[in-house]
């Protein structure tokens, strides 16, 4: 079988950045639904379309391909007393940015949170980043196929694979932290790693 939409990927990879750095290579295979369901980036899909089990290859994305350019405009400064305690450097909210203005503009209230991660933190204030940890850089993929079936019905009207895990390249995995906290229009991700692609 060859791949084509519609069809269930099990693919091995290995990120790095452009000095070949290894940033991720997991253990398990990623498995995504092929077909523009943004299971991966759009240029890994091109480069797969077609393809048999055993097919490997290596592609760079640039920053536009994958994460986007770093915005300067995503870096936020907060009163430490709106976080909990202990807060640390890598911990990561999800809130959306200047939540007061959305309020008074109801055609901007279906804007998605962005997850924040604490880059910095001073006795009364702290700092936020809203970028993807790999925004503003160029990545290296080797792929691998490892197998390809079809996609039945269920997960093709979900999107995703039954059972697959969301993918989210180059973010901590903080899936054993199970509490939710509000915090004055930033919630704690914790458990909700987004599917970033």
């Amino acid at each position: 079988m060859k791949i084509e939409k519609n069809t269930v990927v099990s693919l091995r990879y290995k990120l790095t950045d452009a000095q070949n750095n290894i940033i991720e290579e997991p253990d398990s295979p990623m498995v995504y639904l092929h077909g523009g369901y943004e299971g991966t980036f759009p240029k890994i899909e091109t480069l797969l379309d077609g393809q048999d089990v055993g097919y490997e290859a290596s592609i760079q994305l640039e920053p536009n391909e994958a994460f986007g350019e770093y915005d300067p405009e995503l870096l936020k400064i907060e009163p430490r007393a709106r976080f909990p305690e202990p807060l640390e450097v890598g911990m990561q909210f999800e809130g959306v940015p200047d939540a007061e203005e959305e309020e008074l503009d109801p055609s901007d209230a279906d804007d998605e949170p962005l997850i924040y991660t604490v880059t910095d933190v001073a006795d009364s204030q702290v700092v936020l980043d809203g970028n993807h940890p790999l925004a503003g850089m160029a990545l290296r993929f080797w792929v691998q196929v490892e197998d390809i079936r079809a996609a039945t019905d269920e997960e093709i009207e979900n999107r995703h694979p039954e059972g697959a895990e969301a993918f989210a390249f180059g973010m901590p995995d903080d899936s054993d932290d199970e509490d939710d906290e509000i915090l004055g229009g930033i919630t704690d991700a914790g458990s909700s790693s987004p599917t970033l692609h």
